[in-house]
């Protein structure tokens, strides 16, 4: 995702990275080349006037309205669901990390619990995304560990498991009250509901037949405007076509975008800029030097 500073209306005109403009160019390109044949033959399709007005592309806008409204609500609302799942990881790691520094300091190795619980919030971003984390994993946990995590599938878990594991060893060493066990593992169970609430999103697309029935119907609607607007526009038909389908075809491949929020796209989520912001308040806590946050920049970076 593109991270950018806020920007004022006049910029905001202007704005080429992280609109979905230079996706849909051809697009557009196609819809001018249409509406110039549309106003050069008056309308005309092999000889044969189209009989259309803009009676009916008024009332079937309407109705095409509706349903793209319905298509963005849809794929926000698995961004806004996304986002506040990664917003309960960072609650629930810091909450973890403080618990173990106030509770049981001297009983855990609390830095290398700490580390894990960064390697997680990674391991989860990575396994979103399908990269490799090996990179991220030697940062945090050695190479040793590093190897260990990265010949595991399910590569969160192993990290959660593991973890858990940890934490259980002081019950064995030192006498430890079971409800700060609870606690502890209490914390555990908000990663791992995170974790499967964000498997959930990405293992279930909107289905299939809403796309291809919206885009169908984008096209066609697009594709015949000129011919119901060339009578009473004219030579203004292409302007107007263009831009209404601008409109349109936009919304459609913003919906797209937005449906996938674990993606590299420019409006998925700043995964990268969220794993830091984790990274930055478990460190503090521990008491460790706290790497930059990523940071808004021009010209802007994808991240």
């Amino acid at each position: 995702m593109i991270v950018r500073p806020r920007e004022n209306w006049f910029r905001l005109l202007f704005v080429w990275n992280g609109s979905v403009l230079s996706s849909i160019i051809p697009q557009l390109c196609f819809m001018a080349v249409v509406s110039t044949l549309a106003v050069f033959t008056h309308g005309k399709v092999f000889g044969e006037k189209i009989p259309l007005n803009t009676a009916p592309f008024t009332l079937f806008g309407v109705a095409l309205a509706i349903f793209l409204a319905f298509r963005n609500n849809a794929s926000y609302e698995r961004f806004n669901e996304a986002r506040h799942l990664w917003g309960n990881l960072l609650i629930a790691s810091r909450a973890l990390t403080s618990q173990m520094l106030c509770y049981i300091p001297e009983r855990v190795d609390t830095l290398r619990i700490a580390q894990q619980t960064i390697a997680f919030v990674y391991a989860v971003k990575h396994e979103l995304r399908g990269t490799d984390p090996t990179q991220d994993f030697q940062r945090l946990l050695g190479r040793e560990q590093a190897q260990m995590m990265c010949g595991q599938i399910y590569r969160p878990m192993a990290i959660l498991n593991e973890m858990r594991r940890e934490l259980s060893i002081p019950q064995h060493r030192i006498h430890t009250p079971d409800t700060k066990l609870w606690m502890l593992d209490a914390q555990l169970d908000e990663l791992g509901k995170a974790l499967g609430g964000c498997e959930r999103i990405a293992s279930t697309p909107i289905p299939f037949a809403y796309n291809v029935l919206l885009h169908r119907t984008v096209y066609a609607y697009c594709v015949l405007l000129p011919f119901g607007l060339v009578d009473s526009t004219e030579f203004f038909t292409p302007l107007l076509c263009v831009f209404i389908a601008y409109t349109l075809i936009a919304l459609e491949a913003i919906a797209s975008e937005v449906a996938d929020p674990f993606s590299v796209a420019p409006n998925a989520l700043a995964l990268d800029a969220m794993s830091r912001n984790i990274e930055r308040s478990v460190l503090e806590l521990c008491g460790c030097p706290v790497p930059d946050p990523v940071a808004p920049v021009r010209p802007y970076q994808l991240t």
